[in-house]
């Protein structure tokens, strides 16, 4: 059994398992020709893949993923696939090692990439340990890292034995994206905001990651994960963390990651009353699905964070496939104020409702577009104070927005953990979500193009209702403007009157 050394310094190579996958045509092509362009990737990249191709095919395939992504750069394209080289064989094999080996000859640090099942990682990484000549390497895999807690611990266990935990990068894509950080920053940054995001202000907070795609030809890796292992576990439990986590005590990567492990490990362990599952009709029509699957593809969970902060405050969380919109969203709404049954009575709608679409809210939409939006109620015009709900928005707009695997890449690289999630962030995901993935819980069924099935609606037990996305479009409401923005020096923020 071989130990690699703590890794320092720049990696030298970049390793790729899985490179005939849909993950890797998708995002990490094109990930690795941005790093190309901008002269972040000088040094070999070998691909490991058991498909049997050669590597004019695979270049083909490179070049393919860059033009169906609309990134295609000529010269970077082919600087790009000047570099690779190809590795064929069985993740099994011990020839596919010595092969690695060969092709990475005069590398001391390289940098491995593990877009493969995550039923692969731990004979891979053995593999990769096994080699004499890779000392001083990093190990990035994918998620979700385990299927509950127990596996992710053995996992881990598994590749300590073999990397330092500064050397494991538990690659969380979503972290790289400008939106996620821009949360952070956005909440710890504005007094006004961080003081009023907690107990005795807030009534409730919504996470939405929808989609309307459906498997997309991965229905064999989804017949693995499902919605909750999918997405929630890591995707939007990470959204939460960094909504409610508190200001770090310096700008240090553990400083920072320390704070978002305070509010997961203060998750409330979920009961099978915390959970809705869902699966779109037709999911068993899929290539690689199951004919008799209970997998979910769609999850909504009512958390509670235990600590001084949110208690009290429940946390309604959705994910799912083949949903009306593709929209990352959240909206966190405020406590009515005390004084507002002061216009109950006088034929006032917003001053009467309770679940007004938006009086009291704040609503931040990461995904597709970016968006901060205020709810907030104003008196219409007239001689009796009665009021309206209108939201205040603006468009945020970036011109260089970089990738996010570009930039968790990048990081990777130069061994920076400040956006991978560490061990005991992971552990405390899974001992949050796993009594309610031991237990069998009902499957609903949901028509493609809806929000999923209609007993999600119960997690609020008749105290508040979802949100559409869908009515929070640029159109705005019913296909009226937003009410209200702003402009900014820095970047394009759209006024809508």
């Amino acid at each position: 059994m071989n130990q690699l050394a703590a890794p320092t310094g720049r990696s030298d190579a970049f390793v790729l398992f899985g490179a005939t996958g849909d993950l890797a045509f998708r995002k990490l092509y094109p990930a690795l020709q941005a790093l190309t362009q901008k002269g972040q990737l000088s040094m070999p990249i070998v691909v490991v893949a058991r498909a049997g191709r050669t590597l004019d095919q695979l270049r083909d395939r490179v070049r393919e993923s860059l033009k169906k992504s609309g990134a295609y750069d000529e010269r970077a394209c082919e600087e790009l696939c000047s570099r690779l080289k190809l590795v064929d064989g069985n993740y099994n094999a011990p020839s596919t090692y010595d092969a690695l080996c060969a092709a990475l000859a005069g590398c001391k640090k390289p940098l491995y990439h593990l877009a493969i099942p995550p039923s692969m990682f731990e004979e891979v990484a053995r593999g990769i340990a096994a080699t004499s000549c890779l000392g001083g390497a990093r190990l990035v895999v994918e998620k979700p890292f385990g299927r509950d807690l127990a596996s992710a611990k053995a996992l881990s266990a598994v590749l300590h034995q073999h990397f330092p935990e500064d050397a494991i990068f538990r690659i969380d894509h979503y972290l790289g994206k400008e939106p996620v950080q821009n949360l952070i920053y956005f909440h710890l940054a504005n007094q006004l905001l961080d003081g009023a995001l907690r107990r005795d202000e807030v009534e409730h907070v919504q996470i939405t990651l929808a989609e309307t795609l459906g498997m997309e030809g991965r229905g064999r890796f989804y017949e693995e994960v499902g919605a909750i292992r999918d997405v929630l576990q890591n995707h939007v439990l990470q959204l939460v963390a960094c909504l409610a986590m508190e200001c770090p005590v310096d700008a240090s990567p553990e400083a920072l990651r320390d704070e978002e492990a305070r509010v997961l490990k203060a998750l409330r362990r979920l009961t099978p009353a915390d959970v809705v599952r869902g699966q779109y009709e037709g999911y068993h029509a899929e290539e690689g699905v199951a004919a008799d699957s209970k997998v979910e593809t769609y999850a909504a969970l009512r958390l509670h964070i235990d600590n001084s902060r949110w208690e009290g405050v429940p946390f309604y969380v959705r994910a799912g496939k083949k949903l009306a919109v593709s929209a990352t969203e959240i909206l966190v709404r405020f406590k009515r104020p005390l004084w507002m049954k002061l216009f109950e009575g006088q034929g006032d709608a917003a001053a009467q409702s309770e679940n007004d679409a938006l009086g009291d809210t704040l609503r931040l939409r990461i995904g597709p577009e970016v968006v901060l939006a205020q709810g907030m109620r104003v008196k219409k015009h007239g001689p009796d104070l009665k009021g309206e709900c209108i939201e205040l928005v603006a468009y945020h707009e970036s011109q260089d927005e970089v990738l996010p695997y570009e930039r968790l890449f990048a990081d990777a690289l130069e061994g920076d953990t400040e956006l991978f999630a560490r061990q005991d962030l992971v552990f405390a995901q899974w001992s949050a979500l796993d009594a309610i993935l031991a237990q069998e819980t009902p499957l609903f069924p949901y028509a493609q193009g809806s929000w999923g099935p209609a007993e999600a609606a119960k997690l609020f037990e008749g105290k508040g209702c979802w949100h559409d996305p869908k009515s929070s479009t640029r159109a705005g409401q019913n296909g009226k403007a937003p009410q209200a923005a702003a402009q900014s020096q820095d970047h394009s923020e759209e006024a809508k009157a």
